[in-house]
C-alpha cells in the first residue's frame, strides 16, 4: 500500500513538473517586449484611460502657464499612480467586483475635478475666459497592455518621453514614460502643444527588454509603473520649481535628479531580479538608471 502511495506521489510530481516546463516555455514563446517596453502578455495590468487635458485647453495665457503646467503635471502624477495600484493588483488581487471602481476610479475621479478646476481658475485669475473642463474628469479602465494617454511635458512633439516608454502613454506620452503610466520610462513629451513658460520635465531612458516570461511578467509590469510613477513625481516637482524656484544652480541635480537616479537604480534591479527568480537571464540595466533634463 505504501509502494503504491509513493508511485502516486512521484507519479503527481512528475506532472507537475512537466506542466511548469510546458507552461515556462510556452511564456518565453509568447512572451514579448511591448511596443514601449512593457511585457505584452497575458498578465499584463489594465490601465486607467482618462480624457487628455492638455489639447482641450485654449491658448494659455503667459501669466498662467506655469500654474497651468503645473496641475497638468499633478494629472498625469495620478494616472502613473493608479497605474502602479493596478499593476500592483494584477500580482495580488483583492477585493470584489467593484472594488477597482471604489478604490482607484472613484478616487481618481474627485482627484482631477480638483485639479481641472485650479486649471480653470488659473484661466480667470488673470482674466482670461475661463474654459469648462468637468467632462474631463471622470476616467475608466484601457484593456490590459494598453497604455494611458497623458499629457506630457509642454515641448510640442513626442520626445523621448512623450510615449510613456515603459508601455503606457498611449498617445506617444510617456504616462510617464515607462507608462512610467505607461510610459517606457520616458517623459510625457508635450503632445498636446506648447505652453508659454513650462517647466522642464526629465529626461529618463527607455526600459527596453528582451522577451519577458509569463512568470515575471507581473512583477516588471510593476515595476515599470513604480519607475513612471518616479518620473511623474520628478516631473511634478519641476513644475513646482517652474512656480517657486528655490536653490543654487545644483539645487536640480541635488534634489531632483540624484534621489531619481536612486529610485530607478532599485527599480531596475528589481526587474532584473525578476528574469532572475525564475531562470531567464538577467538583463543589464544599469546604464539606464540616470536621467537628465529635457
Amino acid at each position: 500500500m505504501a509502494r503504491g502511495t509513493r508511485k502516486t506521489a512521484v507519479l503527481k510530481v512528475a506532472g507537475v513538473g512537466a506542466l511548469a516546463a510546458l507552461l515556462f516555455a510556452g511564456g518565453l514563446q509568447l512572451a514579448s517586449a511591448g511596443e514601449n517596453g512593457r511585457p505584452a502578455t497575458t498578465a499584463t495590468a489594465q490601465t486607467v484611460n482618462c480624457p487628455t487635458v492638455r489639447d482641450k485647453l485654449p491658448a494659455v495665457p503667459a501669466a498662467a502657464a506655469a500654474q497651468v503646467e503645473r496641475e497638468l503635471a499633478n494629472l498625469d502624477q495620478e494616472i502613473a499612480r493608479q497605474n502602479e495600484r493596478l499593476a500592483r493588483l494584477a500580482v495580488r488581487p483583492e477585493g470584489g467586483p467593484a472594488f477597482v471602481d471604489n478604490a482607484i476610479l472613484g478616487p481618481l475621479r474627485s482627484k482631477r475635478i480638483a485639479v481641472l478646476d485650479r486649471i480653470e481658475i488659473a484661466f480667470n485669475r488673470i482674466g482670461a475666459q475661463r474654459p469648462d473642463l468637468d467632462a474631463l474628469a471622470t476616467c475608466s479602465l484601457n484593456a490590459p497592455g494598453v497604455p494611458s494617454a497623458v499629457n506630457g511635458g509642454a515641448q510640442g512633439g513626442n520626445g523621448q518621453n512623450g510615449n510613456g516608454q515603459n508601455g503606457n502613454g498611449q498617445n506617444g506620452n510617456g504616462q510617464n514614460g515607462n507608462g512610467n503610466a505607461g510610459g517606457q520610462s520616458g517623459n510625457a513629451g508635450g503632445q498636446n502643444g506648447n505652453a508659454g513658460g513650462a517647466a522642464r520635465t526629465v529626461d529618463c531612458p527607455r526600459v527596453d527588454l528582451p522577451a519577458v516570461p509569463a512568470a515575471a511578467a507581473a512583477q516588471v509590469q510593476a515595476e515599470l509603473a513604480t519607475l513612471d510613477k518616479q518620473i511623474a513625481e520628478a516631473d511634478a516637482r519641476l513644475a513646482q520649481l517652474a512656480v517657486r524656484p528655490e536653490g543654487g544652480p545644483a539645487f536640480i541635480d541635488n534634489a531632483v535628479l540624484g534621489p531619481l537616479r536612486s529610485k530607478r537604480v532599485a527599480a531596475l534591479d528589481r526587474i532584473e531580479i525578476a528574469f532572475n527568480r525564475v531562470g531567464a537571464q538577467r538583463p543589464d540595466l544599469d546604464a539606464l538608471a540616470t536621467c537628465g533634463l529635457n
